[in-house]
């Protein structure tokens, strides 16, 4: 599995991101705003989907909530992809949707494929070991706004084994509740990397541990 990390946006490796996703479609996963009201949603969503266009990528909208309790389904579906993008939003919302639609376990299994995770800020956050630094970041509680369930994951995915924490010491409105989570990790000694706004990591190969 390649990976394409990025604190916000694109970030400013997208020359990177055009050559690993080239030949590759893409499922564009919108879930981390499923928590906003419907306008708003949809027009950040577009936003976001077209700027992975704009550098030439095809890529497609996946919807993780149309796979909910459909065991199997959703592993077909990215079986006919090459790649995600992943966009930012509520970290908590977004694990939950992997989780309710079984893309956490789908995308373990795809490690060892030539698959492409790419995203930015939330996308990239759920990837850690653990989501409990980021309550100083995204509202928990925004799950039960977005989906029938009050359940909280704060576990992450596991692919990477350190959380990664956007939009450090950058011009964004999280900048200091990010810095409050750095000193968490600090002090429960939770492996943590940050990026600020801008920045990217990108992992080739990442079972084969080409880092």
């Amino acid at each position: 599995m390649n990976l394409y990390l990025s604190s916000f946006r694109i970030g400013r490796e997208g020359d990177t991101l055009r050559r690993l996703a080239s030949g590759k479609t893409l499922g564009f996963i919108p879930n981390a705003l499923d928590h906003v009201e419907t306008d708003a949603r949809d027009a950040s969503n577009a936003k976001a989907l077209a700027e992975v266009r704009e550098l030439g990528i095809d890529a497609v909208t996946l919807d993780l909530r149309a796979f909910f309790g459909k065991d199997g389904q959703l592993a077909a579906r990215l079986d006919d992809l090459g790649g995600v993008w992943v966009r930012g939003g509520n970290c908590f919302v977004l694990r939950q949707a992997m989780h309710l639609s079984g893309f956490d376990e789908v995308v373990r299994r795809l490690a060892t494929t030539d698959f492409l995770y790419a995203g930015y800020s939330a996308g990239v956050c759920v990837l850690g070991p653990t989501l409990e630094a980021l309550r100083q970041v995204d509202d928990p509680q925004a799950v039960a706004l977005a989906y029938s369930t009050s359940d909280v994951i704060v576990d992450g995915i596991g692919i990477l084994d350190y959380l990664i924490l956007p939009h450090y010491d950058s011009d964004h409105p999280e900048s200091p509740s990010i810095a409050t989570a750095v000193e968490y990790c600090r002090s429960s000694d939770t492996p943590f990397k940050t990026l600020r706004d801008g920045e990217v990591i990108v992992i080739h190969d990442l079972e084969g541990g080409n880092f």
